[in-house]
């Protein structure tokens, strides 16, 4: 049973482990280049496992910052796992004590995986998105722990390397609108951030956006669910 969902789990991992490679290592560099050395980054990446949340803990613990100022900044940063969470939580149901492992092992681009991918005939869900998710966190740990020896063995300007977050952002975006027939939860998303952006300004705008989204989709939700269905039927009729 393991066996197999390693085996379908793994293919639809290799997007993401292209970009935690890179995404990572510019994270090891950029911890190294401030003083810390890789065995940080390994356990960063372990513990924290957040990667926007990552690059800043960087400036963070070079300021010197307190705790309390440290947690307001992870929720901030953080608070939209709380989005993501609610709307996996049919998914995750029933996978006894794996879900412990599984919400910590919750990512952009692990949620962006579970979400989208449906679990193969025949392979026992809970292992499915298990492996899912903790092959991208292996990815993640390899790809920090390197990028720190790496700065430490050679010399590196590190100016832009955090625009990596950005990239894979747009790549994953980008692929799953290539991939998707359905558009309105994209676009959706885009203009609820460009309107809180534009009414909080870059600092604040992301609590507000994901509350606009959230209420949004919430009263789009049975005609998406209803498009879906027909999209699916079409789909079932074509190949009959």
């Amino acid at each position: 049973m393991k066996s197999k969902a390693f085996r379908s789990a793994f293919p639809h991992t290799l997007p993401v482990m292209a970009g935690y490679l890179f995404l990572g290592m510019g994270f090891g560099i950029l911890l190294e280049s401030n003083g810390y050395s890789f065995i940080w980054a390994f356990f960063m990446s372990i513990f924290i496992y957040a990667g926007s949340m990552q690059y800043v803990a960087i400036d963070l613990l070079a300021s010197g910052a307190s705790l309390i100022s440290t947690a307001i900044m992870t929720l901030m940063i953080q608070v939209r796992h709380l989005f993501y969470g609610l709307s996996i939580i049919d998914k995750y149901k029933d996978t006894g004590k794996k879900k412990l492992l599984l919400i910590h092992e919750l990512t952009d681009e692990t949620y962006s995986l579970v979400a989208t991918t449906p679990v193969p005939d025949g392979v026992d869900k809970g292992w499915f998105y298990l492996f899912i998710s903790m092959l991208d966190h292996v990815y993640w740990i390899i790809g920090c722990t390197f990028g720190a020896l790496f700065g430490s063995l050679v010399n590196f300007n590190t100016k832009g390397v955090d625009f990596v977050m950005t990239s894979l952002f747009i790549v994953i975006f980008t692929d799953q609108w290539l991939n998707s027939k359905n558009h309105i939860p994209a676009i959706t998303g885009v203009i609820c951030s460009v309107i809180c952006l534009l009414l909080f300004g870059p600092d604040r705008f992301i609590i507000p956006a994901m509350l606009f989204i959230l209420t949004i989709l919430t009263l789009l939700r049975k005609p998406l669910e209803e498009h879906m269905e027909r999209e699916n039927q079409k789909g079932d009729d074509s190949h009959a």
